[in-house]
């Protein structure tokens, strides 16, 4: 497994996780996914809403007829919400989360706690 999305922090953490799959579709996931971090702004304060979601979109030079659409369609929704209640069953609290040997693993981690 890559990654799944772990959409805890309210409606703006499930839009941006729908809007990189959305850049996904245009080959653009990890550059929208950077783009977010970037521009994490607090925890539903508006830094995610679905007008500047599109703006980076626009910024990230995607199709943006193509990008809205999906993204004002829901058609990630489903998607994120099954990979955010199966992350929490499996007990992850908190992110960063790795699984290593099904057992997970929370917080960043110094180098050493591999050795």
């Amino acid at each position: 497994m890559g990654y799944a999305h772990f959409a805890f922090l309210g409606p703006e953490s499930s839009w941006a996780a729908e809007a990189s799959e959305c850049a996904g579709e245009q080959n653009a996931f990890w550059e929208y996914h950077d783009k977010l971090f970037a521009s994490h702004g607090g925890e539903n304060k508006g830094a995610f809403n679905k007008d500047k979601l599109k703006q980076f979109a626009v910024e990230l030079k995607l199709n943006s007829a193509a990008f809205n659409g999906c993204l004002d369609s829901g058609k990630y929704a489903a998607l994120v919400a099954a990979d955010t209640v199966a992350l929490q069953t499996f007990g992850v609290q908190s992110t960063p989360t790795f699984v290593v040997n099904g057992r997970p693993i929370a917080g960043a981690l110094p180098f050493d706690f591999a050795r």
